[in-house]
């Protein structure tokens, strides 16, 4: 009987890390569209791209700053910024350009 060999299938992020699934499925985590980070110019910069998205699809809808790095790890994000809609980490890493943060909010929504 083989116990300690056994391989568990682990769920990755989309930036490609070990996802925390508990944390981003949890109901603290919300819905509306967070941008993750320490308040850097990447981050300042998605936060920007994302609330330009937000006015061209016609979204009346405001973007929060995480900043603690304790929640940021909590969703299973090791790279910063990075872009959580509706509770998913849809993007981690780097930062996009309004036109894909427009296409992933239409896919996402």
């Amino acid at each position: 009987m083989r116990l300690f060999d056994r391989k568990k299938e682990e769920k990755k992020c989309c930036c490609g890390e070990k996802a925390a699934p508990a944390a981003q499925t949890a109901g603290d985590s919300g819905g509306g569209i967070k941008v993750l980070g320490g308040g850097c110019a990447k981050c300042r910069e998605l936060k920007a791209n994302t609330a330009e998205a937000l006015k061209q699809l016609g979204m009346e809808e405001e973007v929060e700053s995480v900043t603690d790095f304790a929640q940021i790890a909590a969703f299973g994000v090791m790279s910063t910024p990075a872009l959580m809609v509706d509770g998913k980490v849809v993007s981690c890493g780097r930062v996009l350009k309004t036109d894909e943060v427009a296409a992933i909010l239409k896919k996402v929504r």
